[in-house]
């Protein structure tokens, strides 16, 4: 009991906050983002066409290296989206990670297909490479396609077309996802990074979701930088970007006056106002992700102490080998369900805010009956984890 008020005491301490609440993430807004907004309603362009938009998508393709990116509504359309461009049809099945945020089995399951769960690391929270090559080795086969002549990758137990792949950079910590496009490939399955959480995220160098055909970024009220809400399109191909920007804007044909639509489209693209909070965010994204790494260092140091001087058994999670993290939502890892389940109720009911990952996707009613591999880590993982406060507006 008094090695968790101690450990409440160190994290108030840090926002200098001995009474009040202390919220997982809170935004923080002290750079453009009023003055942009006033200028984007001086223009009365506040819908999904002005200048901040644009410049949004150029900001973030450039810190990101990607050579397009298309802003959209928010990150789970952004990922509906992806999945359309890339050709994953009804009854087909994606293959992603138990271990995630709701929004990747919605997108998903928008479509019709169905999700496939293949285990987590223990070090990067994110996809298995190994539990993924093991699944498809297993339970999968190559068939022509006659009427396309490529071979699809076929689940031999439903009969179904094993379409596409969505790893998570979970809490922003990269997965290894070099391992898994080159597994992609040797299967024919295209690939997607939901790279939501991890904007200033570097995996070898390369900035997350640029390793993939496409990759999905989050701008939420409480991720690293927000645009309100939002989600963003990373492309290296030009031509899919253009194609992906004419979706979200209800596949219209440009004309003067004329309202022409040559399909079904999408009210998928992010207003100007939003895109303009967005913008004064990208100018500040530098430093924040400067106060994340300060915050994670005292969190690491914090507990490598603590763990010589308590009965408790705690453990910071680091950002993995050859891995730069953004350190989005700080993590621990406790040694049992019970103490962490009693750190959450004495750290909540303290006003501090704490919580536990996500439940595993396929123990939800929707997804329970999906195929899975044996999630051994990702069930680990789901009963010791506490993401703490990790805002970036330390003083």
């Amino acid at each position: 009991m008094n090695d968790i008020k101690n450990i409440l005491i160190f994290i108030r301490n840090i926002y200098n906050n001995h009474e009040g609440f202390v919220p997982l993430h809170s935004p923080t807004f002290n750079g453009n983002e009023k003055k942009y907004l006033e200028e984007c309603i001086d223009t009365t362009f506040v819908s999904s066409v002005g200048k901040f938009v644009d410049r949004f998508e150029e900001m973030v393709a450039e810190f990101t290296g990607s050579k397009k990116a298309i802003a959209c509504v928010n990150g789970t359309n952004a990922l509906h989206l992806a999945l359309l461009l890339l050709g994953v049809e009804r009854e087909d099945e994606v293959i992603t990670q138990p271990l995630t945020f709701i929004a990747t089995c919605n997108a998903i399951s928008y479509i019709g297909a169905k999700p496939v769960f293949v285990d987590v690391d223990m070090d990067t929270l994110g996809m298995s490479p190994n539990s993924l090559k093991d699944f498809l080795i297993g339970n999968t086969i190559m068939k022509l396609n006659k009427d396309t002549n490529q071979h699809e990758c076929i689940n031999k137990l439903s009969g179904k077309r094993i379409k596409a792949c969505v790893p998570m950079h979970t809490f922003g910590h990269p997965c290894r996802i070099d391992e898994i496009v080159e597994i992609c490939k040797e299967f024919n399955i295209e690939l997607i990074e939901d790279a939501a959480e991890s904007i200033g995220s570097f995996y070898k160098g390369q900035h997350t979701g640029t390793f993939a055909k496409i990759g999905v970024l989050s701008f939420n009220g409480n991720k690293t930088i927000t645009t309100g809400g939002g989600g963003i399109l990373l492309f290296q191909d030009e031509e899919l970007s253009k194609y992906a920007k004419h979706l979200t804007t209800q596949a219209k044909v440009p004309h003067l006056w004329d309202f022409v639509h040559d399909q079904i489209g999408y009210n998928y693209r992010m207003p100007n106002l939003n895109a303009a909070i967005g913008c004064a965010q990208m100018e500040q994204l530098p430093q924040f992700l400067i106060l994340k790494r300060k915050l994670a260092q005292n969190y690491e140091d914090f507990f490598s102490n603590f763990a010589h001087n308590s009965d408790i058994k705690i453990s910071f999670i680091k950002e993995p080998k050859e891995s730069e993290s953004n350190y989005w939502l700080n993590c621990i890892l406790f040694e049992n369900r019970i103490i962490r389940d009693e750190f959450l109720k004495i750290t909540n009911d303290n006003g501090l805010m704490t919580r536990p990952s996500w439940h595993l996707m396929n123990e939800l009613n929707m997804f329970k009956n999906c195929f899975k591999s044996n999630l051994i880590n990702s069930i680990d993982i789901s009963n010791r984890l506490v993401n703490i406060p990790s805002s970036v507006n330390v003083l």
